[in-house]
């Protein structure tokens, strides 16, 4: 049975991408980070969700793939996420379609606001 988890900003499902399908799967994780583009990303910021991604399965290694196990992973994530939009390591996509400032509000430069969120 496909078992998934979806998040604002995180999708999991318990399969593989083979071609454009996912195939059920007993012991594999996809992950789908941002599927609305709500978030600018340079490869390092994805990499390091990918490797968070992974540090999580890991932690939850032997446990059995059921729906809570998987919706915490993605939730985990989601933390992840918030703590590189505020560190600055990402930031909103304001050309993109989706623009509801989910994780707060955008940062704005301004010398008499630095180092606060508006």
């Amino acid at each position: 049975m496909l078992v998934k988890s979806t998040t604002r900003h995180i999708r999991i499902y318990t399969a593989e991408v083979k071609g454009q399908e996912l195939v059920e799967s007993d012991n594999v994780l996809t992950l789908d980070v941002d599927p609305d583009n709500e978030f600018n990303w340079s490869e390092d910021s994805l990499q390091k969700v990918y490797r968070k991604f992974d540090e999580l399965v890991e932690a939850s290694s032997g446990e059995d793939l059921s729906e809570y196990n998987i919706r915490r992973i993605g939730s985990d994530l989601e933390h992840f996420i918030r703590s590189l939009l505020q560190k600055g390591e990402i930031n909103y996509n304001l050309g993109g379609r989706v623009r509801n400032y989910s994780m707060g509000l955008p940062r704005v430069e301004n010398p008499e606001t630095e180092g606060k969120y508006l």
